[in-house]
């Protein structure tokens, strides 16, 4: 299970910050088979401004595909990633011989696949190389005609050019990637989405907590650091909320324009989690006390549909 709780939020993550780029699609299926690609990425003909992604974008130059895992990658792993790669080859071949079009080799993608860590015996195993010149340390290319390439993620230099890959990494790695994201969020609008995925992790990973006791200790840890952001973006909001209902010539007092923010800061937080919400049901969150709008605050972390929030209100009633 946490496995597919990784996957989602790692697929959710990559279109969330490549799709500026280019054309990004996920699961996508493989003809010859029922399998699926974690991530498929063209970039555009005009990719401005990539180079923000660091390593990541360095990599989306060019035609790739993206299979993260959780946690550390084995041989049969990657060999079935790039059965998949050599499907998509295919593919591409096929398409090429109907146009009557010769193939760039250049052009088809490579495969990047990102481990939290990779043995030595792994890697000796498919005799990867470093290219030390044009990447940094933990980045191993199998042979130029295979067009695959392992990333171990723990291996990566602490440095800002590795941060959206580290983020995909586990335990102090990803909680250190984590703080840093939080960091440069602050002065970086645009990353707001990714924070919001951050927050849906969140909610995923303590309901599984809450439903059973099969967690690991990362995970653990990543949900107490995960709640603390949470919790912090979450006062900078109301914060936010209230100058905005002081701006806007409200006189009842400060008692007033944190009521007034609290409703507006709930609303727009459960339209990003189950999609816009009713007039009537905003009409009832507009009835609550400061003290239900915070307990309602806490309880929309768990909520996946609109019928969540419909029994929560019919529950204080």
């Amino acid at each position: 299970m946490t496995r597919f709780i990784h996957d989602q939020f790692a697929k959710q993550y990559l279109t969330e910050l490549l799709t500026p780029y280019g054309q990004v699609e996920t699961s996508k299926d493989i003809t010859a088979e029922v399998r699926q690609i974690d991530v498929l990425f063209i970039p555009s003909p005009q990719s401005e401004n990539i180079e923000r992604l660091g390593i990541l974008g360095q990599m989306a130059r060019n035609y790739a595909i993206f299979e993260p895992f959780r946690n550390a990658v084995t041989k049969s792993e990657i060999r079935s990633c790039m059965g998949k790669l050599f499907d998509i080859h295919a593919e591409i071949e096929r398409q090429s011989n109907r146009n009557n079009t010769r193939i760039n080799e250049a052009e088809l993608p490579r495969l990047w696949i990102f481990s939290p860590t990779a043995s030595e015996e792994l890697l000796a195993s498919f005799n990867t190389t470093v290219d030390e010149e044009n990447w940094c340390q933990g980045i191993y290319f199998l042979g130029e005609g295979l067009k695959t390439v392992i990333i171990a993620i723990h291996q990566l230099p602490n440095t800002p050019e590795t941060l959206f890959l580290r983020i995909l990494g586990k335990g102090k790695v990803q909680r250190q990637a984590v703080e840093e994201l939080e960091a440069l969020s602050k002065d970086t609008p645009s990353l707001s989405h990714i924070i919001q995925l951050v927050n849906d992790l969140i909610a995923v990973l303590s309901a599984r907590q809450r439903q059973t006791e099969d967690i690991d200790k990362d995970d653990q840890e990543l949900i107490m650091k995960l709640s603390q952001m949470y919790q912090q973006q979450l006062e900078e909001l109301k914060e936010q909320a209230i100058q905005e209902g002081r701006q806007e010539g409200r006189q009842e007092g400060r008692q007033e324009g944190r009521q007034e923010g609290e409703k507006s800061l709930i609303i727009r937080q459960l339209n990003r989690r189950i999609g816009e919400i009713e007039l009537s049901l905003i009409q009832q969150i507009q009835s609550l006390s400061i003290e239900q709008l915070e307990e309602l605050g806490e309880a929309l972390l768990d909520f996946t549909a609109v019928t969540d929030l419909e029994t929560w209100l019919q529950s204080i009633n």
